[in-house]
């Protein structure tokens, strides 16, 4: 059994449980597919190597040829660590993460942060900025940069403008609302990082 699955994030939405209205994140975890069982006595660990294959290559079967040209069948390759052993014959098989977790169960999700480009302190650090009237004229400026005590060196962790986003970021203690059972799709309770079409690692409390 693997200690944990990946996901691609399809968006937000809410939904009714118990008469009250509950934000969610939806996960897309269909199309997942074994591609090598690593072992302690091969590999020193033992981990389920998985892929997300195309979307053009969806509609075909499996074909031991996948395994020899990956970056041309799968849009993305990773590893699960396994908490009970999986045998060498499931590769080429579906990945089903239906069966690792359950409605009510806590998950933690990992994702990268949607990246905003170059950005000020106002945005990037949540600065005030100055007041609106009486003759300001600092702006969106970050102010200074150091003093005189210092002799003029500016302070390590200085928040100056810079690159905003694309951060791994996990989001903890996450309830699992709701799994579709003819669509392999988790609902989990909240938001998650990333944008849609993002991969998500989401590992079981």
């Amino acid at each position: 059994m693997a200690a944990g699955f990946w996901g691609k994030k399809i968006g937000m939405t809410q939904l009714f449980v118990q008469d009250r209205v509950v934000p969610v994140t939806a996960i897309d975890v269909s199309q997942w597919v074994v591609l090598q069982v690593k072992t302690t006595e091969k590999d020193g660990y033992e981990a389920v190597q998985i892929g997300n294959i195309k979307a053009r290559f969806t509609q075909q079967p499996f074909s031991p040829e996948w395994l020899t040209q990956l970056p041309k069948y799968f849009a993305y390759i990773c590893e699960v660590s396994v908490v009970q052993g999986i045998t060498a014959d499931a590769v080429g098989k579906p990945f089903d993460v239906r069966t690792l977790i359950a409605v009510g169960d806590t998950v933690d999700v990992t994702g990268t942060t949607m990246g905003r480009g170059f950005q000020g302190v106002v945005k990037r650090h949540r600065f005030n900025g100055p007041p609106g009237s009486h003759g300001s004229c600092l702006g969106k400026k970050p102010g200074s940069s150091s003093s005189y005590r210092s002799q003029g060196r500016v302070i390590k962790g200085k928040r100056f403008p810079g690159h905003m986003g694309v951060d791994v970021r996990v989001m903890k203690n996450l309830e699992v609302i709701r799994i579709e059972e003819q669509e392999p799709v988790v609902f989990v309770k909240g938001s998650v990082p990333g944008k849609a079409g993002s991969f998500l690692s989401i590992a079981k409390v």
